[in-house]
């Protein structure tokens, strides 16, 4: 009786993953299996590695370091949702940093969609090195596939701005969205480029991740090399990185370009320092600096929910124009990575964790508490 059991048991599983391979949706094992993605998958993706800098460079630490101490009220926040690290650096120093449960300056943990802002400054240098002419070029005279049809209107510019008017399902929390798919599943390529155009593109704001996995793919097909490759070559050796690494769809397959680079706090600080240097890294220029602030511009688009204008989005970075007499524009991912650019304090702010908080005005709580902090710190060292 029990081998019977066994059996019928045994052949209905292997009929559901007949099944489930017959409609492409292998990537459900794994979606089951790890439940909802952490910021410590790096072991269980394929990865390319971003060498180490032949040429360190640490930051340094401000003369006033040991005097700055946060308050409370960010402690609280830090603590609620559960931060691993936090680092604020002004005029190029780092003026406090902390750490989390056992984490510390070297862990490297997953950057969600700060990946994102990355590939928007790969296109930036890519623009300077002549590998693209434009934002304004169509995507079809990089990819084949988008060469036809309504696809063919689509340029550069609308992938930056999430504008594509492509038919894609940005869910978060369901097995079955097109999102968990790409997270987890083993053909990128062949996932977001058979997407078809639902809007007019350049209209509507609308984020979805297939816009900026469209664009590695793009940066693949213009500079001959993979995302991980260029940005290691043009950016991350001159920044004088540290090790990290980009997950793949498979074994030497497709970076994950929508998220997925594991690195540490101190590196990922270090696109936000060349952003708020407007390109310029230690006096040379890596990309061009009205691409930088095109990049952090609100982009002329409306808002697909409200069909206002929108003001809290750029070229893959999020812009938050006024609060508190702050403007700031910033990198963002899904469990609370932020790294934050201040340009009028000269400042950058890193936040990684496990949460994130509430959502007010397109923004997070848990970045409104860093920025609070900061206004805090300036009054401090102004005497306030």
């Amino acid at each position: 009786m029990r081998k019977k059991v066994f059996l019928v048991l045994g052949t209905f599983v292997l009929l559901v993953m007949l099944y489930l391979h017959s409609i492409d949706k292998d990537y459900y094992y794994k979606a089951v299996w790890y439940n909802l993605p952490g910021i410590f998958d790096e072991n269980i993706f394929e990865v390319r590695t971003i060498a180490e800098s032949e040429k360190i460079q640490p930051w340094p630490y401000s003369a006033d370091f040991s005097k700055a101490h946060f308050s409370s009220e960010l402690m609280d926040s830090l603590e609620k949702y559960k931060t691993t690290s936090v680092l604020f650096i002004q005029h190029d120093s780092i003026i406090r940093e902390h750490y989390f449960g056992g984490i510390n300056d070297t862990t490297r943990s997953n950057s969600f969609s700060v990946a994102k802002s990355y590939i928007g400054a790969l296109v930036g240098r890519a623009i300077k090195l002549g590998y693209i002419k434009s934002v304004d070029q169509p995507v079809g005279d990089y990819i084949k596939e988008f060469d036809y049809g309504l696809k063919k209107h689509i340029t550069i510019r609308h992938l930056l701005t999430m504008s594509s008017g492509l038919d894609w399902d940005e869910a978060y929390n369901s097995l079955f969205s097109q999102t968990t798919k790409a997270y987890y599943g083993s053909d990128l390529e062949k996932q977001v480029l058979g997407l078809n155009v639902i809007k007019t593109p350049g209209q509507f704001f609308e984020y979805k991740s297939c816009d900026t996995e469209i664009i590695a793919i793009l940066l693949n097909r213009a500079t001959k090399m993979s995302v991980s490759e260029f940005l290691e070559k043009e950016l991350w050796m001159q920044m004088g990185s540290s090790k990290a690494t980009w997950s793949l769809d498979h074994n030497d397959g497709l970076e994950k370009a929508f998220c997925c680079i594991y690195a540490t706090a101190k590196d990922f600080a270090r696109l936000g320092n060349l952003y708020l240097h407007k390109g310029n890294w230690n006096g040379t220029q890596l990309i061009d600096s009205s691409y930088i602030i095109q990049s952090t511009k609100r982009a002329d688009l409306l808002d697909l929910k409200t069909n206002r204008p929108i003001d809290f989005y750029g070229y893959q970075w999020w812009v938050l124009n006024e609060y508190k007499g702050l403007s700031c524009y910033y990198m963002r991912g899904i469990l609370g990575q932020n790294i934050i650019v201040i340009p009028s304090m000269n400042m950058v702010i890193v936040r990684m964790g496990h949460e994130r908080g509430v959502k007010m005005n397109n923004h997070y709580s848990e970045m409104y508490a860093l920025l609070d902090e900061a206004i805090r710190m300036e009054k401090i060292r102004n005497g306030g």
